[in-house]
């Protein structure tokens, strides 16, 4: 009875028998993918298989075959991401961290750095400025070097001010603490120091600023042994300005000590000018060169008027631009005069969308000083003066 009534049964319909055979033409031609697909990457290994003396280039070629496509998703990732420097170096990290991974997982045996890729054009990109192309490291971070340039003097002469308006240009690169490494720190070694100093792209400058460098007798040749090449840049002003100056800032820290007059004089009735008081010291200029002039060429020291710097900044930067071989960005458009404390001020600082001037340790008022010492200490510096004039072929001024 049961056989009957399967007997009975209606035969499939032709719908169904149309899908069945669709079904299995796809079965079909996706075993046939998967069977072409695993022959390629057979053969892909096999000719990549290493020999006993070209393993290094053929798990190189392993890579370029097994990871092709990982290489243009990365460029992908990066660039619809890199909108900006601070992105693209995000963008390229973590592309990097999940190529690494991949790698690993498919074979951990490649080497580390066979999917370092080229920095892309950044011009070409239109996503970066132009000025940083070709300065981009693989990571778009930059690296830490020596100094090329040095803010060597003189204290109390600008050098400060001289620095805040040299970071205003985009190839300078420059540590704002003194590092005072070349009189101080020496023997902790030129890594050390190397540490201290900013990331730069190719093509910036680094520098930093010890004013007491000048008046060191060994910095010359600390320099010279690091590089014979350094550029040095010396801010001086008017010694007896400098000196009242220099006088003023001790006074604001330590109130308790002697006069200014006092302290100049060895003795005051013979008018013996005391020259081991460091304040008179530095502005002995002409010697102090001397002493840089056993290690270094004329021609790779600038000298910067202090004055000049007040009175016409742009000026001056221009010089110091021109030295250091950078196109004369910073110029009259980047500086106001504060009348309140004396100096120009930068219109926009490094960094800031703000107005910036020095802080209140700057522009002190000077203490009245008696006009007799002052013209004492006028008629001792004349001399020295007059040496640093022919010696560095500027006249500054400091005696009219």
């Amino acid at each position: 009875m049961a056989f009957s009534r399967i007997s009975r049964l209606d035969p499939p319909s032709r719908g169904i028998f149309r899908k069945a055979v669709v079904m299995l033409c796809s079965l079909l031609a996706s075993i046939l993918l998967l069977h072409l697909f695993t022959e390629r990457c057979a053969s892909t290994v096999s000719s990549t298989s290493p020999s006993p003396d070209t393993s290094s280039s053929s798990a190189s070629s392993r890579a370029s075959g097994l990871f092709g496509d990982l290489r243009s998703k990365r460029l992908a990732y990066e660039w619809t991401a890199g909108s900006d420097l601070e992105s693209y170096g995000a963008a390229r990290r973590a592309s990097s961290r999940v190529l690494a991974d991949e790698r690993a997982r498919h074979d951990p045996e490649l080497p580390g750095d066979s999917f370092m890729l080229p920095a892309p054009d950044l011009v070409a990109s239109r996503r970066v400025p132009a000025r940083f192309a070709g300065k981009l490291s693989p990571l778009g971070e930059g690296s830490k070097k020596l100094p090329q340039a040095l803010i060597i003097g003189v204290k109390k002469g600008g050098t400060r001010a001289l620095l805040e308006f040299l970071r205003v240009h985009p190839d300078i690169r420059a540590v704002g603490a003194e590092p005072h490494f070349f009189d101080r720190n020496y023997d902790n070694g030129l890594e050390w120091y190397r540490e201290l100093m900013p990331k730069t792209l190719e093509g910036q400058i680094t520098m930093e600023k010890t004013p007491s460098y000048f008046v060191t007798r060994e910095a010359p040749a600390r320099i010279s042994a690091m590089s014979r090449d350094t550029k040095l840049i010396v801010v001086v002003r008017d010694p007896v300005t400098r000196a009242i100056s220099d006088y003023t800032q001790t006074l604001s820290k330590k109130p308790d000590i002697p006069s200014f007059e006092s302290l100049t004089f060895k003795n005051r009735t013979t008018g013996l000018i005391d020259t081991s008081w460091s304040a008179i010291q530095i502005g002995i200029y002409a010697k102090h060169l001397d002493n840089w002039l056993q290690y270094f060429p004329m021609d790779q020291i600038l000298f910067v008027s202090g004055e000049r710097l007040i009175s016409d900044p742009a000026g001056e930067l221009g010089r110091v631009q021109d030295f250091l071989g950078l196109k004369r960005i910073i110029t009259d458009k980047h500086f106001y005069f504060n009348q309140t404390k004396g100096f120009p001020c930068l219109k926009k600082a490094e960094g800031s969308s703000k107005p910036h001037c020095l802080g209140k340790t700057k522009g002190r008022t000077h203490p009245n000083i008696d006009p007799e010492v002052v013209q004492r200490l006028r008629d001792f510096y004349r001399p020295f003066n007059m040496k640093f004039y022919q010696m560095t072929g500027r006249f500054f001024g400091w005696d009219d």
